[in-house]
């Protein structure tokens, strides 16, 4: 079985690697509301690149922009390297994508979805190639079955096989694991590690299941209101210098007054487990753990919580 263990961009990408894409003071404007807001990012090659923000914060509106789907009102956008506004045709041709929910002629095979997709994309797609897309995706022993046969999992994968069938350089996945349960989740997962690991695809994929991105993603950016709040290396953004602490002890009550009399500056509260929960830093931990035996309180668990759900929850 695949390595599913969290993704290591020291590992996983070549350092000074090619820019694949270069986003500068994006912006774009619907009436009223500002969607895209001066935004500004990098994505290198061999990247699986996390794309996150709350709904509303501009996401799928830039992933639009970077597929030609609509126009920004300034900024740049270069894809390989090239300005896309005047190379769209070229570049396009190098990213595989799927946008949303992927639909599909639900009467028709996996196969013949892929074949005619092909087509109405301009797309020369041989029969290796279209199996070789199942196949990655697996779903190759489905391939003579209607698709309104495929749960939404399958669905899910046979969306990733569209966007791969003529071997793209780049691949746009937003929400590719939209609606999915746990068993679905997995399985679109390792579809995307193997992608990117075996066959050197680099990925962007938007996502509000955050623990997915946790779990595969090198790198990583968060926009709120259209605009970058951080953008980063997963790992080194998830083990900064301060983060929430979990404490299990035995007298809740007189642990938690004596932690807010000596630190008051952690604002200390008590969860619904009747745990103590704050904010520290790492040279809060043996100052509070010592302060406990001073006054003969047993330390059941001290816990962080570094989870990139907390990171994004304190971002935005």
């Amino acid at each position: 079985m695949l390595d599913v263990s969290p993704f290591n961009p020291n590992t996983h990408r070549i350092l000074n690697s090619e820019t694949y894409i270069e986003v500068k003071d994006l912006k774009k404007r619907f009436g009223k509301i500002q969607a895209v807001n001066g935004l500004g990012f990098s994505i290198f090659k061999g990247d699986i690149f996390g794309f996150l923000g709350p709904n509303g914060a501009g996401k799928s509106t830039t992933i639009r922009i970077l597929l030609s789907l609509v126009k920004p009102d300034s900024g740049t956008v270069s894809i390989f390297s090239l300005p896309l506004e005047k190379n769209r045709t070229a570049i396009l041709s190098r990213i595989g994508a799927m946008v949303e929910e992927p639909r599909f002629y639900e009467y028709l095979s996996a196969y013949k979805n892929l074949e005619m997709l092909g087509k109405l994309s301009g797309k020369n797609v041989s029969h290796s190639q279209i199996m070789q897309a199942l196949t990655l995706t697996g779903i190759e022993e489905r391939h003579e079955s209607p698709v309104k046969t495929f749960s939404q999992g399958m669905k899910q994968r046979l969306g990733i096989a569209q966007a791969i069938v003529h071997d793209p350089d780049l691949l746009i996945l937003d929400e590719p694991a939209n609606g999915l349960d746990p068993r679905g989740l997995r399985d679109i997962r390792e579809v995307i590690l193997r992608l990117n690991r075996e066959f050197g695809k680099t990925i962007l994929i938007s996502s509000h299941i955050l623990k997915e991105i946790e779990q595969i993603a090198g790198r990583m950016i968060i926009i709120n209101k259209g605009a970058k709040v951080v953008e980063g290396n997963v790992h080194e953004l998830l083990n900064a210098s301060e983060f929430i602490l979990r404490i299990e002890v035995s007298a809740v009550a007189k642990a938690f007054e004596l932690i807010s009399k000596a630190f008051k500056q952690l604002e200390p509260a008590i969860d619904p487990d009747d745990r103590i929960i704050m904010r520290v830093s790492r040279k809060d931990i043996p100052l509070i753990n010592k302060l406990m035996a001073e006054h003969d309180i047993d330390v059941f668990s001290l816990t962080p919580v570094n989870s990139l759900e907390q990171y994004f929850l304190d971002k935005t």
